[in-house]
């Protein structure tokens, strides 16, 4: 028999509760707030949007100066994410750098 993780009760620093069973520190609340609505960033999962935007990858333009493999070693980019920029890449007529 399988048991969960427990979740606990939090409360980020902008007020919000919510439980999470994880170490992880993000409040859910506050990251379905800042989350884009439009743009490539916008279609990525949370962890992945992060990723980029940590390392200051936040237009097209600029991911295209990265290969697939440098991006794909980025914590929180899994091999799911490659697929989505491709394809957010070649809509704008960019490519990943080569390899």
């Amino acid at each position: 028999m399988k048991t969960g993780s427990k979740k606990t009760l939090r409360t980020c620093s902008n007020g919000h509760t919510y439980y999470k069973s994880s170490d992880c520190p993000s409040c859910p609340i506050c990251e379905a707030e800042r989350a884009p609505r439009t743009g490539f960033l916008s279609r990525l999962v949370a962890p992945a949007r992060r990723a980029l935007e940590n390392e200051h990858i936040t237009t097209l333009e600029t991911l295209s100066d990265y290969t697939d493999c440098e991006i794909l070693k980025l914590h929180g980019i899994g091999p799911s994410s490659i697929p989505i920029l491709k394809r957010a890449l070649e809509e704008a007529g960019l490519y990943f750098k080569d390899s």
